[in-house]
């Protein structure tokens, strides 16, 4: 059992910064793929970025460039770093578990947090 907790959204103008943050309980985060998606009111639910247990990455044409994943396998954390931020980012966004690597790729996730809203202003 995995249970994730984000946190770190926010309000933001254009071209600005967050990061976010996903804390994760269980002991075996490691073993996990973790990723980010989101969803905006009225779209379809957007994978954004996923990361696999041994750090390969993978990020969205959408956000490449601009986002980064990361983990921390010793503190069970996971982050997302969002620089030049558009007002199309909006949307609130979700980290995810899922127990490989191609299911993270596929959005599919075992677990799932609460969700943190990002709100970029222009």
């Amino acid at each position: 059992q995995v249970q994730l907790v984000e946190s770190g959204g926010g309000l933001v103008q254009a071209g600005g910064s967050l990061r976010l943050s996903c804390a994760a309980s269980g002991r075996t985060f490691s073993s996990y793929a973790m990723g980010w998606y989101r969803q905006a009111p009225g779209k379809e639910r957007e994978l954004v970025a996923t990361i696999s247990s041994r750090g390969t990455t993978y990020s969205a044409g959408s956000v490449k460039g601009r986002f980064t994943i990361s983990r921390d396998n010793f503190k069970n954390t996971v982050h997302l770093q969002m620089n030049s931020l558009k007002p199309e980012d909006t949307a609130v966004y979700f980290c995810y578990a899922s127990s490989d690597w191609g299911r993270a790729l596929r959005n599919e996730s075992d677990y799932w947090g609460q969700g943190t809203q990002v709100t970029v202003s222009s």
